[in-house]
């Protein structure tokens, strides 16, 4: 595909949307991929992938091989489901929740997610999910940003405590989030302080790919 071999010289932009949840949406060839951006940020493959493939490194490919069912807050165009599936070679089943109808639209039309079996789309407010489900997970990651915003809930101890509570034992949660300012430095240590040491480890792994820092939450058997 020309647009391909062009776009290691310049990114090639194939598609440009207005979306009432995330601004403007936009496909991209960039160094011989298709990426997902938003109007300032980069939101599924391209350096978004390349954060969460670290995280899932961090965790161990193992471990993550030996998991049953993984739940991913915030889907996008789903960079890390394919690094799950296609990398890692995953085979449980993915549970994942988009709150945006038209982001799912897009992620099926330029990145095949519908082609992925193992895959449950849920079309939710993840605050509302996390609430009303009854299963238990082996991995949570919470990837959800609007732009370059993060909702506040995502740091509010009654939502992490809830978030925890729904790791099978051994389980994780895979936390991403970024970092443009000493407030969201702050914020980061308040979360992690509130984190109960007794049922939980929890470490950061900071600036990687420079704004983006990630909580990794296990919960102790």
């Amino acid at each position: 595909m020309i647009q391909k071999l062009f776009s290691y010289l310049i990114p090639i932009k194939i598609f440009k949307k207005k979306s009432a949840r995330s601004k403007i949406i936009e496909v991209t060839w960039a160094n011989g991929e298709l990426v997902l951006d938003s109007e300032n940020t980069n939101y599924s493959y391209g350096s978004l992938q390349r954060i969460l493939r670290y995280g899932l490194r961090n965790i161990g490919y193992n471990a993550v091989l030996k998991m049953d069912h993984v739940l991913l807050l915030g889907v996008a165009g789903g960079s890390v489901i394919k690094t799950l599936v296609d990398e890692v070679k995953y085979k449980g089943k993915i549970t994942g929740v988009e709150i945006d109808s038209e982001m799912i639209q897009i992620a099926n039309e330029y990145f095949n997610l519908n082609q992925i079996k193992q895959l449950d789309i849920i079309i939710d407010d993840a605050f509302e999910f996390v609430l009303k489900t009854k299963e238990k997970y082996d991995l949570i990651i919470i990837d959800i940003f609007e732009d370059i915003h993060m909702p506040n809930f995502l740091f509010e101890k009654f939502f992490s405590e809830r978030v925890c509570s729904l790791l099978k034992d051994q389980g994780f949660v895979l936390f991403n989030t970024m970092i443009l300012d000493e407030a969201h430095n702050i914020r980061n240590r308040k979360y992690i302080s509130e984190i109960n040491p007794k049922l939980f480890t929890s470490k950061m792994l900071p600036r990687i790919e420079v704004h983006n820092e990630l909580i990794i939450i296990e919960k102790v058997a």
